[in-house]
Parts: C-alpha cells; sequence; structure tokens
C-alpha cells in the first residue's frame, strides 16, 4: 500500500495492533501488520527480556513499544514518589471498601509486597529508562498516550531515527502535540478500550486531519472500535493513514488475557463497555463488572482516587479476582474485568493473531472494491 505509515515504519499494510502481549506483537508484524509493545508494567530489565524474545520471534519484522507518561496526575511535580510512599495515601475507608467488596465474592485480597523503592505506577523517569533499553533493539516506533510527550521523548526519537507517536482524543490535544513536534498522531475515539475522551472515531478522525492541515504534514491514525478491515477502508476514505487497533487482539489465542475473560467478552455487547474511573482513578472503558458498578454506582462508594492512587488499589485487587476465578469460584466471574472497547460487541470467537490480520487484509480488500464499484457505476 502507498499509505505514508507504511513507508515510516517500513511494513505492507498499515494495521497497527498494541498489545500487552508479545506473542501477539510478534505475530501481527510477521504477518505483515506492525505490533506496538505495552511497556507501562515492566521494569527495564524484564522490558530487556520481552524485546530480546520479541527480536528472535518476529523474523526481522519491524515492531514498536508505547509507553504512559501522563501529563495531568496526582503526584505531578514531585520528586521521588515511591509505590511505598503512596501507599500511605489510600485512606482505610477505600481499603475497607475493596476488601469488603472482594469477601463478598467469596475472594481474599492477596497483597502483593514491593520494594521499598519501587517508583509509583505511570512514573515517567521510569518510562524514559524503557525507551532507553528499547533503543538497544531494532524498533521502528515509541508511542505515548495520556498527554504530550515530554521534551526528552521526542529528543530521544529524533536521535535514533524512529518516530514517535502521541494518542489524542481532542482536536486541540492533536494540535498541542503537532506543536511539540510528535511524527505521527494517533485519533483515539471514545469507543476505544482503555483510557479515552468522549469524541466518537467517526467524528475525531476528519477533525483532527482538518486541525492539523494548516501546521504539517503528520500522518493520522484512526483507533477505537475498529475490529475489522472494513472499519479500517472507511477510517481511510476519511483521510487517516492507517489504523491502531487494540481490543481485537485481546480475543486472540496469544493473548495475555485469561479464559474466563475471553468467554465474557464473547458473551458481551457493545454497551457493556464502559467508561469507568474504578481501575486507575481517570475515565477508561473496560468490561462492565459487579467491580464497576460498585466503585461506580454503589451507595456506600468512596469514589475512586485519583490517578495513581487507584492503581495501587486495583492491581492487588485484580491479581486476586483472577486467581479466585481460576481457581472455580462462580462468584469471582461477576468481578472479572480488563479493559475493552465497545467493538467487543463484534467478537464472537477466539482466533489466532495472524488470521486476525488476514481478515483485515480480505475485509479491506472487498471493502475497497465495493468503493471502487460505486464510484465507477
Amino acid at each position: 500500500m502507498k499509505s505514508p505509515i507504511c513507508e515510516m515504519l517500513g511494513i505492507e499494510f498499515p494495521l497497527l495492533a498494541f498489545s500487552h502481549c508479545r506473542d501477539v506483537v510478534a505475530a501481527v508484524s510477521r504477518a505483515g501488520g506492525f505490533g506496538v509493545l505495552g511497556a507501562t508494567a515492566h521494569s527495564p530489565d524484564t522490558l530487556e527480556q520481552e524485546l530480546r524474545w520479541i527480536d528472535d520471534h518476529v523474523d526481522g519484522k519491524p515492531y514498536g513499544i508505547d509507553v504512559l507518561i501522563p501529563e495531568n496526575i496526582s503526584t505531578a511535580g514531585e520528586k521521588d514518589v515511591t509505590w511505598k510512599s503512596l501507599e500511605r495515601r489510600i485512606t482505610p475507608e477505600h481499603r475497607d471498601f475493596t476488601r469488603s467488596l472482594l469477601k463478598k465474592y467469596g475472594v481474599d485480597l492477596k497483597i502483593t509486597e514491593v520494594s521499598s523503592d519501587q517508583p509509583q505506577p505511570f512514573d515517567g523517569e521510569t518510562a524514559l529508562r524503557l525507551l532507553d533499553v528499547s533503543f538497544n533493539h531494532p524498533i521502528r516506533l515509541i508511542a505515548n498516550a495520556l498527554g504530550v510527550p515530554p521534551k526528552a521523548m521526542i529528543e530521544m526519537g529524533k536521535a535514533h531515527d524512529v518516530p514517535v507517536a502521541a494518542l489524542v482524543g481532542a482536536k486541540e490535544h492533536a494540535i498541542r502535540q503537532v506543536a511539540a513536534g510528535v511524527d505521527i498522531l494517533v485519533a483515539q475515539g471514545t469507543e476505544a478500550g482503555g483510557h479515552c475522551g468522549e469524541v466518537s472515531t467517526m467524528v475525531l478522525v476528519p477533525e483532527v486531519i482538518k486541525a492539523i492541515k494548516p501546521m504539517r504534514e503528520v500522518p493520522v491514525l484512526a483507533a477505537g472500535g475498529i475490529m475489522t478491515g472494513r472499519q479500517m477502508a472507511g477510517c481511510m476514505a476519511m483521510g487517516a493513514a492507517g489504523v491502531w487497533t487494540g481490543s481485537v487482539w485481546l480475543a486472540t489465542t496469544e493473548s495475555e488475557t485469561s479464559e474466563i475473560f475471553r468467554e465474557k467478552m464473547i458473551a458481551a455487547s457493545s454497551r457493556d463497555a464502559i467508561r469507568s474511573r474504578g481501575r486507575t482513578g481517570k475515565p477508561a472503558r473496560q468490561l462492565r463488572s459487579v467491580w464497576t458498578d460498585a466503585w461506580d454506582r454503589g451507595e456506600d462508594s468512596p469514589g475512586a482516587l485519583p490517578m495513581p492512587l487507584q492503581s495501587l488499589i486495583s492491581r492487588d485487587a485484580f491479581a486476586s479476582i483472577d486467581r479466585s476465578a481460576a481457581a472455580g469460584n462462580a462468584q469471582a466471574r461477576d468481578l472479572v474485568s480488563y479493559f475493552v472497547g465497545q467493538g467487543v460487541g463484534l467478537i464472537d470467537s477466539v482466533k489466532s493473531a495472524g488470521a486476525v490480520v488476514q481478515e483485515f487484509k480480505e475485509d479491506f480488500a472487498e471493502a475497497a472494491e465495493h468503493l471502487t464499484m460505486l464510484v465507477s457505476e
């Protein structure tokens, strides 16, 4: 294809796949797309192991990594914030609410001990160290979510001749990103899984393209609810250079999701993917569950804490929920959840990541042929 994204990233098909699972990243890139590893939860050591594995299994195909450096976070401007120091800020009310909720469904909350110097979640300095590690590998893209990448990240990309991408949920965000010097914009509509805004993909993509046109040429990837090649073709008809996808890979045999969550995805409708602050403290789209209902609607809910404090509560809670459900606790299944977009309503089976890429290509070709036929008539 002649998309500028194909030329920038050295790929044949402008389908980018965000995943926390190295197997998905490698499989998508091998199949002609472009895998992007979500690296936020890693330490420099574990990321080195993951990237070394990808290098050995990607058959020389290009891939990238994604970090999360929020501009707006409750600890912004503070120095040397650790996980332990944040734990002291969580109120007894929030701890008691969490334990009581899990106990009601037969789940024992197990707390994972962390080292005294472990950085806070979403720590910016840690993210930059992860980028340092990644440049020892043949990555072809670095991406950031939840704000304009720090100047150091953009400079790293330029120094290594690696494009820097940034996710945006509104046209004003896009304008700031282009002014800051990013190379690729990911216009992510509210349909998307994870952290997202309130504007739909159908509206956001052309709005972003129009807003940045007077500034400079920056390829725009469409994101949010995109599960098929026909949707991809529609987005590119609006002017997108390709698509950024995430939720569709959760229902693959290689993904990191549990069998229970995959079953829940297949059974879910699009309306079951809701925005909730109950997992990270910021609005993030995820599968509705007893957990989201309790935090968002419960009469005795203390309300979600701001990012990153809520993540300290939810990490151990969801690890405990998943263990309990996997061990056969039927009640715990009602608590099982994960980030997923409204496209979940289109998931009807579990397939390999390579098969999903092939389906995207075939659907895209059929859609393009259909449009050509309409024009020729």
